[in-house]
């Protein structure tokens, strides 16, 4: 039975116990697709990203991701921590690149004492999602919706998003669409919330993928090219946020919680 490298990692925080976690797994090949899931469901975090050399030189590594009930074709918070894995290990790099299958090249570099992950901008237009609007709990001010399955519910503010308490398995039988709740924030400068039930996940702690859609979002709502964000999960995670050109800059610390290894 093969024994792997594993990291269990919380990204988006400075501490245990916050953010996000991520499985972070370094392969020499890929085993089947059948073994990745069955870890990813072994996990049960949001994600288990899955790390093999890219041997097609175009980037450091290639990168898949595995929520507990399937593949999903992007994931900052799990890039992020797979990331922190690597620049921790080798201390003298300042950014590590990622090949991936269905988002691209993505990069991780070091920001001062935290670390930042570009992630390609998506963009939303106003549209009408009637059925998961009836399933959120408050009608939204406004809704936007891409294609690839994220759809962005505004809310007045931030009391209106930590209050919603939505029908999870409702939203489960639409699909494994991202519903991200938004307002402007208290404390920060917009606030969100994120369940993806379809996907496994019914409540994300902290979202990478879905600030790539705030960033754009949020960027041209406030007139300037960053500002800051809170996720108000439970465990809840603050993100730096910034647009560069087809880019979203999402950042914030990671913290390993636990490095081992993991036979399968």
């Amino acid at each position: 039975m093969p024994t792997v490298d594993y990291w269990h990692v919380d990204a988006f925080a400075d501490q245990p116990f916050g953010g996000n976690q991520a499985g972070v797994m370094i392969l020499d090949t890929w085993p089947t697709d059948e073994v990745l899931q069955a870890i990813g469901a072994e996990n049960l975090f949001a994600e288990t990203a899955f790390l093999v050399p890219d041997a097609s030189g175009a980037a450091d590594w290639e990168l898949r991701w595995f929520t507990p009930a399937c593949e999903i074709r992007l994931c900052g918070h799990a890039t992020l921590a797979s990331g922190h894995v690597l620049l921790t290990r080798e201390p003298q790099r300042e950014a590590v690149t990622f090949r991936t299958r269905k988002a691209g090249q993505l990069i991780v570099r070091r920001d001062g004492e935290r670390l930042e992950v570009g992630l390609p901008l998506i963009p939303v237009k106003p549209g009408q999602f009637p059925e998961a609007v009836a399933l959120l709990g408050a009608e939204p001010m406004e809704t936007w919706r891409s294609p690839l399955g994220y759809n962005v519910f505004l809310y007045a503010d931030e009391a209106a998003v930590r209050a919603l308490s939505p029908d999870l398995r409702g939203l489960e039988a639409l699909g494994d669409d991202q519903f991200i709740v938004t307002a402007p924030g208290r404390d920060s400068d917009v606030v969100s919330r994120v369940f993806v039930p379809g996907g496994g996940v019914d409540e994300d702690s902290v979202t990478g993928s879905a600030h790539a859609v705030l960033t754009g979002f949020w960027t041209r709502r406030l007139g300037r090219e960053s500002f800051s964000a809170y996720q108000a999960s439970t465990r809840g995670g603050h993100l730096a946020c910034r647009i560069d050109g087809d880019l979203a800059w999402i950042g914030g610390p990671c913290v390993t919680v636990v490095e081992g290894r993991f036979t399968f």
